[in-house]
């Protein structure tokens, strides 16, 4: 995918729901069959890969076979996208809580094999503080690429752009009923835990109590820096929100960001917070160590929804000041500006 649309929120959710047909490639198969059989042990490489944990599992016939799992491709020295799809995931794990590594599995693979080693991807699931059933994992690098290509994900950029071109879907499915999607790493996450909780178990499992229809939120417009702080902020940012006891936050609440921070350094932050760093800003290395070695991702924003986002944080921050609490529910946790 190239650079300048790898933010892009291309996911329909109404289509994605309703889609007819598996987002893998096809597969020369004979006419009838299952879809477990036909996105099975002849489709799917049963490779080595070795977790975060230190164990040894076969991709096929220990990860995927049988499973709802959602699959990400990952690696941790990522100046972007990584940190971010990380983040929705571990909102999307909260949602699910124990469920994940019960009836849904998530993995996350490295491309950079070479450099995240087991240990490598250890610490990195400690600072995202990741709970059971997310297993980060790596292996050969031709056996990752065969896995990446099988499920549509593999760049073919040269050289070392491989890995900043790498393709930021998430893959999600059922493999034994062979119903396989794409989704959009900036999918909200409720929508995302809602496909891998029901949709992929195909609404055999009972829903949750107290679900009604007079209990759903009513639907508003939304300014565009409210949508880009949904899609691109929140899973690391709240704005008024308290911090739940236990938590482990990924960035800090932004509320008064735009008055605690001059503006030409916020609008440079959320512009190429990757060079800042590079370059040793003082004030970005010290956010940085700050929250646990977690850098802030390079969202691609042009200076308009730079300008949109603050001034949607200046209004946030606003009514959480007044009201003791963000003056509207986002449905998320709270990485758009340190």
């Amino acid at each position: 995918m190239q650079k300048n649309f790898r933010f892009r929120w291309l996911a329909v959710v109404a289509l994605l729901l309703c889609a007819p047909a598996p987002a893998l490639p096809a597969a020369p198969v004979a006419a009838t069959g299952s879809g477990g059989e036909i996105w099975g042990a002849s489709y799917f490489p049963d490779v080595p890969l070795v977790s975060h944990e230190g164990k040894t599992l076969r991709f096929f016939s220990d990860l995927i076979k049988d499973k709802v799992v959602a699959i990400n491709f990952i690696y941790t020295s990522c100046p972007d996208a990584c940190a971010l799809e990380t983040a929705r995931l571990r909102e999307v794990q909260k949602i699910l809580g124990d469920r994940v590594g019960r009836d849904v599995f998530i993995y996350s693979i490295s491309i950079d094999p070479q450099h995240d080693t087991p240990a490598v991807l250890k610490r990195y699931a400690e600072k995202f503080d990741v709970g059971p059933g997310w297993l980060f994992l790596t292996g050969k690098e031709a056996d990752i690429t065969l896995i990446r290509k099988k499920f549509g994900l593999y760049s073919d950029a040269p050289g070392g752009e491989k890995l900043q071109e790498h393709n930021l879907n998430h893959i999600i499915g059922n493999q034994k009923t062979g119903q396989w999607v794409k989704s959009s790493p900036f999918e909200n996450p409720y929508i995302f835990a809602g496909q891998l909780g029901s949709w992929l178990h195909n609404w055999k499992l009972p829903p949750e109590k107290g679900r009604d229809y007079a209990d759903a939120p009513k639907v508003r417009n939304i300014s565009k820096g409210e949508s880009l702080f949904r899609t691109r902020c929140s899973a690391c940012h709240t704005i008024g929100a308290p911090e739940a006891p236990g938590e482990k936050r990924i960035g800090p609440d932004l509320t008064g960001v735009t008055r605690k921070r001059d503006r030409a350094w916020l609008t440079r932050w959320l512009l190429e917070p990757d060079k800042m760093l590079a370059e040793k800003d003082p004030l970005a290395l010290a956010l940085l160590a700050a929250y646990n070695d977690i850098p802030m991702p390079n969202l691609r924003l042009n200076a308009v929804e730079v300008e949109d986002l603050l001034s949607h944080i200046e209004e946030e921050s606003h009514r959480a000041e007044h009201h003791g609490h963000g003056g509207h529910d986002h449905g998320e946790h709270g990485h758009g500006g340190h």
